[in-house]
């Protein structure tokens, strides 16, 4: 076979294509594509590395503003609260003084009406004592015969009627 007899005669020549191919290769991928692949992949380490310290400040930013509108929500609930408990006084004051002038209306119409019971039941009770002492005088002069002025009537009235 031809190309086994010139093997010998083209190995020195082959293998310095081999080197010289291999070194234009490893220069051109180690010189030239190489630091353009590592500045890629380090600027988009660089680029995930700021997205997330950026999506790290953001969340910050966020649970303070959370924790901000919480304390917000919590003192115009404890406002509301207040005004509310208030709001409660005010209108049970106002419902006591409402209920304590009826009770005073109330009190000064009871009175009245005893003072007019107690002026008829005086008024009634002379009625009863003179009806009473006209009528004793009647039926003593009826059974008796015997005549009594009315006011020895109204004194035995008297103490038949108080005893």
């Amino acid at each position: 076979m031809p190309q086994i007899s010139q093997l010998a005669e083209t190995f020195a020549s082959q293998i310095f294509w081999l080197l010289v191919t291999f070194g234009f290769v490893f220069f051109v991928v180690g010189k030239i594509m190489l630091p353009k692949v590592l500045s890629t992949v380090d600027a988009r380490d660089q680029s995930v590395a700021g997205d997330l310290a950026a999506a790290e400040a953001a969340r910050a930013a966020a649970d303070d503003a959370e924790e901000k509108w919480r304390a917000e929500e919590n003192a115009a609930r404890e406002g509301a609260q207040k005004r509310i408990a208030e709001a409660r006084a005010q209108g049970t004051a106002a419902s006591e003084k409402r209920l304590a002038a009826a009770h005073a209306e109330t009190d000064a119409r009871i009175a009245a009406a005893e003072a007019q019971i107690a002026e008829a039941s005086v008024a009634a009770g002379a009625e009863i004592e003179a009806v009473a002492a006209e009528a004793a005088r009647d039926i003593v002069a009826r059974f008796s015969g015997a005549k009594v002025t009315a006011a020895e009537a109204k004194k035995a009235v008297k103490a038949a009627l108080n005893g």
